[in-house]
């Protein structure tokens, strides 16, 4: 069988549910020196924003 086509905004719509997701790991020093990691899946957009948000200085 044939797939049947999409056009216009009814074609749109499904593309917003195919987002590219990413993987991100901070690493955190923890009280007694060791590090610990916190691990996160978002939107491959927010990745430089969550970076900032959670970096040590």
């Amino acid at each position: 069988m044939a797939k049947k086509k999409t056009f216009g905004t009814e074609g749109e719509g499904s593309s917003s549910a195919d987002r590219r997701m990413a993987k991100v790991i901070v690493a955190t020093k923890t009280d007694n020196n060791k590090y610990g990691y916190k691990e996160a899946i978002i939107d491959q957009e927010d990745v430089k924003d969550f970076i900032k948000e959670n970096k040590e200085n």
